[in-house]
């Protein structure tokens, strides 16, 4: 049962979804994420193809559509790409800040794949100068980026490095030169609410809003290192329809 796992408890106390969970949402929804799924089912088949610490050795990998993943550091990126992917030890999960320190592109799908998910440094305080130089030359050059998905912690809410980052990428989405892309937020670490969950994500989802009008809907996760993950299909989905793989 749903509601005797600790961490789906958790959410459920603080944003009250279960009946959702229990629900399964439409029969359309389902037959979509059903859909996006499949082109994750594979795992194995997921290739690492390159850690790229340059604006030169960009130009070196091109094709698939892209998807960018960015967040304050040890917001819990590492932890919901591998359980987006499909592989506990892809990425490398530490509770040491700043592991990343390159863009590190990975392949989704059977040869020749279906596209590529990267995965950038963290910003805050343990970034870097030449890293966000580097991410921001990605952002304004890359034909290929699709969708641009910036983590927030339920546990922390928005901080001051977080609305920078929000801010400036609506900003860029806004630009007369216009971008390909489209940004969303993700919210990680919903387990780690408590009782007052649901107003801490009211404000957290009114902030995004407030800072990045351009963004789209937040999706609400959580990858404890034991239980079942949250909202792993969803991000699966909207990684598989901003690529165009689903309508």
């Amino acid at each position: 049962m749903l509601a005797s796992t600790p961490n789906v408890a958790a959410i459920s106390r603080a944003l009250h979804v279960l009946p959702t969970l229990r629900a399964g949402g439409s029969g359309s929804s389902r037959c979509i994420s059903s859909r996006a799924n499949v082109i994750f089912k594979d795992a194995k088949s997921v290739e690492f193809l390159a850690a790229v610490g340059d604006k030169e050795s960009l130009s070196l990998l091109d094709g698939l559509p892209e998807v960018v993943v960015t967040g304050r550091a040890n917001v819990g990126k590492s932890s919901l790409l591998n359980s987006v992917i499909g592989r506990r030890d892809l990425l490398f999960t530490s509770k040491k800040a700043g592991r990343t320190q390159t863009l590190n592109f990975f392949r989704v799908g059977s040869p020749p794949g279906r596209l590529v998910v990267v995965d950038s440094p963290g910003y805050g305080a343990r970034g870097r100068p030449e890293w966000g130089a580097l991410f921001n030359h990605y952002l304004e050059t890359r034909k290929q980026l699709c969708r641009v998905f910036i983590l927030i912690s339920a546990a922390h809410g928005m901080s001051a490095t977080d609305e920078a980052m929000l801010s400036s990428l609506n900003a860029q989405i806004q630009s007369l030169d216009g971008t390909c892309w489209t940004l969303q937020a993700i919210i990680t670490r919903a387990d780690a609410l408590k009782t007052n969950g649901r107003a801490q994500m009211n404000q957290i989802e009114q902030d995004i809003f407030r800072i990045a009008p351009t963004c789209l809907p937040p999706i609400i996760t959580s990858c404890p290192s034991k239980g079942i993950a949250f909202g792993i299909d969803e991000v699966r989905k909207s990684i598989s329809h901003a690529c165009g793989i689903l309508p």
